[in-house]
C-alpha cells in the first residue's frame, strides 16, 4: 500500500503547522520503511538515527526492563527523546504486527525544531523557564477577576437592586441584557444619584445606572484597570469577553489582593489571639494559591509558601498552648511529616505531626504535653488543616513519647521491615522539626539515615512499596483514568501523580543519607551526589515539575470557578498538547520506577 506522505503530513500534528511548501519538501525527503511482526525498530542504547511517524500498523515501547509502556498507532511519532537529549534510544520499539513508518532522518529533525518553533515546542519535554511576572499589575484579569458578577435586568428598581447587592455582599450590579453589560450600578450611586435626590424606591436601575461602562478582555493586565481607573475616576471594571461579560474586578479587589502574601498573612498569624483568628487567616490560603500560580511561579516555590503559613500557624499554636498550659516540664520538639513535613502543601492538607519529648520525661508530664498536642491539633482542624485519618498525630500517645523510644521505633522498623513499618516510616522518613528544641531531633535523624543506608534488606523492601503508586499510564497513548465511582474518568494527581515520584525521592534520600525533606531537593541531590544518573535525573525532574505543576493549575482553576480545590482531573481539561506532555512524564516516572526496582534506583 503507497501513502500519499504530503497529505498525511496536512493532518498530522505538528507537522500540520509547517508552511505548505515545507510540508511538500518534507514530504519529498521522506520515504516509508517496513516492519515484521516482532521486528525490532531500534533498541534502548542504540544510536537514534531518525524519529519515526506510523502510517499503518503498531509499535509497542519497552522500557529497559522489558515492561510494556506504550502501544502506538497511525500518526504518532516516536524517537524523539533520544533525539532530543544525547542521541542514544531511550526507549526499545518493536513492531506488534506488520507495520509501516515514515523514517525522519535525525538531521532533518535537528533542522525542523530548529527552524520551526511549534515543530520544537511539541517535541522539546522539558519544561521551559517561564516568564516569572514580577508584580500584581503584569497578571491578566482572567487570574484574579471575580467570575459571574450579579447582575439585573435594567427595569429593575433600586430597591431591589439594593437589596441584592445586600444580599450578595458586593458594591455593585452590572445591568445586563441579553448577556452583555448595558449599565453598571454601584452603591455610590444609590447615595449620590438616587438618595441624595430623593428619587423613589421604585426608580428603574437605567434611570441612574453609568450606560455602556467601560469593560476589558480577561487577556488584559491588571494595569489596564489601574489605569483606567485612574484617569476616569472609576472603581469598579466589568470583564467580558467577546462581548459576554464574565467576570469583575473592583477596586477593593485590588486592595485585597495585594495585601494577600505568605508575608502577610504570617505576620497577621504571629499576632492573632485566638485560634477563630487563625481560622480567617488561613481560610485566605485559596486566593493565595490562585495568586501565585497566576503569577507563573514554580510549584516548589508555592507550595513552599503556603507551607510556610501552615508553620507559622503551628508554632502559633504552640505559643497559644503555652500561654493557657504554663511552661513545659520538659523539653519538646513539634515535628511535621507528610506534605508540611516535605513543604509541599497545597490548597488541601490534613495534619500529621508528632513530638519527641526529652528523655528527662515523665509519666506524669504526659498529662502536660497531651493537653498541649489536642489544643495544638484542634486549632490545626478548625484552621483547615484536618485531623489525619490515620491518627497519626501528636494526640496520639504513640506519636508522642520521649526520644529514646523514637529511636527504638527507627531501629524496629529498619530491622523488622514487615509492611506496617515500611507504611510508618515512608511517613517518619519525613520528618521536619516546627517548634520547640531542634536539637532533639538532628541527632535521632543522621542516626537513623546511616542505619537505613546499611540495612540493604530493608531499603529493598521501602523500594518495594514505593512502587505500589503508578502512574496513570495507558497502553493506547492515554491514561488509565478511574472506571467508576465519583472521580470516574479522571486521573488522580495526587496518589498516581505526585506521590510515585516522593516515594522516588524518599527512596533516593534513603540511599545517599540525604537530608532533605523536600522532594525536588532530594531529586537534585540525588543528582548531585550520583545516587541517580545525570540523564535520568534531569528527566526525573522535568516530569515531576510538570506533573506538579499541572496539579496546581488544576487547583487554581477550581477555586477560581468557586469550586472546593481537590486532586482528580479529567483528562479532557487539557489540550491535546498538553496531553502529550503530561503523558511523556508519567512515562519518565514509570521508567524510573522500574530502574528503582531493577538497579536499586541508578539509571544511566
Amino acid at each position: 500500500m503507497t501513502f500519499d506522505l504530503a497529505t498525511i503530513l496536512t493532518q498530522t500534528h505538528p507537522y500540520d503547522s509547517l508552511p505548505a511548501e515545507d510540508q511538500a519538501l518534507l514530504a519529498g525527503e521522506l520515504s516509508e520503511v517496513t516492519f515484521d511482526t516482532n521486528e525490532v525498530i531500534y533498541r534502548i542504547g542504540a544510536p537514534q538515527t531518525a524519529l519515526f511517524l506510523i502510517l499503518s500498523g503498531r509499535v509497542n515501547i519497552t522500557d529497559e526492563t522489558g515492561e510494556l509502556v506504550s502501544i502506538l498507532g497511525p500518526k504518532n511519532s516516536f524517537g524523539e527523546r533520544g533525539l532530543m537529549k544525547d542521541g542514544m534510544a531511550a526507549v526499545t520499539a518493536t513492531a506488534a504486527e506488520p507495520t509501516t513508518l515514515v523514517a525522519i532522518p535525525a538531521e532533518i529533525f535537528h533542522r525542523l525544531i530548529g527552524e520551526h518553533p511549534a515543530v520544537r515546542r511539541f517535541f522539546d519535554r522539558t519544561r521551559p523557564a517561564m516568564a516569572r511576572k514580577q508584580d500584581l499589575t503584569t497578571m491578566a484579569l482572567s487570574d484574579i477577576m471575580t467570575p459571574g458578577p450579579l447582575t439585573c435586568p435594567p427595569g429593575t428598581s433600586l430597591i431591589e437592586a439594593a437589596r441584592m447587592m445586600r444580599d450578595r455582599r458586593v458594591s455593585c450590579v452590572i445591568v445586563s441584557e441579553k448577556g452583555e453589560a448595558s449599565g453598571i450600578l454601584t452603591t455610590r450611586d444609590l447615595t449620590n444619584k438616587a438618595l441624595a435626590e430623593g428619587l423613589a424606591y421604585d426608580t428603574p436601575v437605567r434611570q441612574i445606572m453609568t450606560p455602556d461602562p467601560i469593560t476589558l478582555p480577561p487577556t488584559a493586565l491588571v494595569s489596564d484597570v489601574l489605569h483606567a481607573m485612574v484617569e476616569r475616576g472609576i472603581t469598579h471594571m466589568p470583564v467580558t469577553d467577546g462581548g459576554r461579560l464574565v467576570g469583575i474586578l473592583t477596586q477593593t479587589d485590588l486592595t485585597r489582593f495585594q495585601a494577600t502574601s505568605s508575608a502577610a498573612l504570617i505576620e497577621e498569624i504571629t499576632y492573632a489571639q485566638s485560634t477563630s483568628a487563625l481560622a480567617q487567616i488561613v481560610g485566605r490560603i485559596p486566593q493565595l494559591l490562585v495568586q501565585l500560580v497566576g503569577a507563573h511561579n514554580a510549584h516548589q516555590v508555592v507550595t513552599r509558601l503556603i507551607t510556610d503559613i501552615g508553620d507559622a500557624t503551628t508554632r502559633r499554636l504552640l505559643a497559644m498552648a503555652e500561654e493557657k498550659l504554663g511552661p513545659p516540664p520538659v523539653r519538646y520538639l513539634w515535628l511535621a511529616c507528610g506534605s508540611q513535613g516535605r513543604q509541599e502543601q497545597t490548597g488541601i492538607s490534613d495534619q500529621d505531626n508528632c513530638l519527641i519529648l526529652d528523655d528527662a520525661t515523665t509519666e506524669a508530664d504526659d498529662a502536660y504535653f497531651a493537653a498541649l498536642a489536642k489544643f495544638v491539633s484542634d486549632g490545626l482542624d478548625e484552621a483547615g488543616y484536618f485531623y489525619c485519618p490515620g491518627d497519626m498525630m501528636a494526640t496520639n500517645p504513640k506519636w508522642r513519647q520521649p526520644l529514646s523510644t523514637w529511636r527504638k521505633y527507627f531501629r524496629g522498623w529498619i530491622a523488622k521491615p514487615d509492611p506496617e513499618a515500611q507504611m510508618l516510616a515512608s511517613v517518619m522518613y519525613d520528618l521536619r522539626a516546627i517548634g520547640g528544641d531542634a536539637e532533639l531531633f538532628s541527632g535521632l535523624q543522621e542516626e537513623t539515615l546511616a542505619q537505613s543506608a546499611k540495612n540493604s534488606i530493608f531499603v529493598a523492601h521501602m523500594i518495594s512499596n514505593s512502587l505500589k503508586h503508578t502512574p496513570p499510564l495507558g497502553l493506547f497513548r492515554g491514561f488509565a483514568t478511574a472506571r467508576t465511582g465519583e472521580h470516574k474518568n479522571m486521573i488522580d494527581l495526587k496518589h498516581s501523580g505526585v506521590v510515585p515520584v516522593v516515594d522516588l525521592g524518599r527512596i533516593y534520600a534513603l540511599r545517599g543519607q540525604l537530608t532533605q525533606a523536600n522532594t525536588r531537593a532530594r531529586l537534585v541531590s540525588a543528582v548531585e551526589t550520583g545516587i541517580i544518573s545525570a540523564t535520568g535525573g534531569r528527566d526525573l525532574i522535568d516530569a515531576y515539575d510538570m506533573i506538579a505543576d499541572t496539579r496546581l493549575a488544576h487547583q487554581a482553576a477550581q477555586i477560581k470557578r468557586g469550586e472546593k480545590p481537590d486532586n482528580f482531573m479529567p483528562p479532557s481539561d487539557l489540550s491535546d498538547f498538553e496531553r502529550s506532555h503530561l503523558r511523556d512524564a508519567f512515562v519518565v516516572v514509570k521508567t524510573m520506577q522500574s530502574a528503582a526496582g531493577s538497579r536499586g534506583g541508578h539509571l544511566s
